[in-house]
């Protein structure tokens, strides 16, 4: 009997991230359904099915908020200020993804890297 493929199609969103990065030193991670990008051990922005998550902080949420396509990121019915969720039309060009990863880049770099975390062995 043939087993049946449970594979999804790539996002096409993690390749452009990837490209847009470029040589910065960044680790990508499975979360919020999708796939977060992480520089020294912050999320910087992520993949999701409802759009792109990104992380710009409390001080700038406000103004990314109001830009065309975007809104404050919700999980499970909370608000989480400091991250903004953007509908698909907001990065439909490589300018409005590189727009989107600046503001990103600009709060990210204000943190402190994070200390590895020790992994388990089973």
């Amino acid at each position: 009997m043939a087993k049946l493929s449970t594979s999804v199609a790539p996002d096409p969103m993690v390749a452009r991230l990837r490209a847009a990065l470029g040589k910065r030193a960044f680790t990508e991670q499975k979360m919020f359904g999708g796939t977060c990008f992480m520089i020294d051990g912050n999320m910087l922005i992520g993949t999701s099915k409802r759009g792109l998550l990104v992380r710009v902080g409390k001080d700038a949420h406000a103004a990314a908020a109001a830009l065309p396509h975007a809104g404050t990121m919700e999980m499970g019915g909370r608000s989480m200020e400091g991250y903004i969720r953007v509908a698909p039309e907001g990065t439909a060009t490589d300018a409005d993804l590189a727009g989107w990863l600046d503001r990103a880049l600009a709060f990210v770099g204000t943190l402190p890297a994070k200390a590895k975390a020790a992994r388990k062995s089973s």
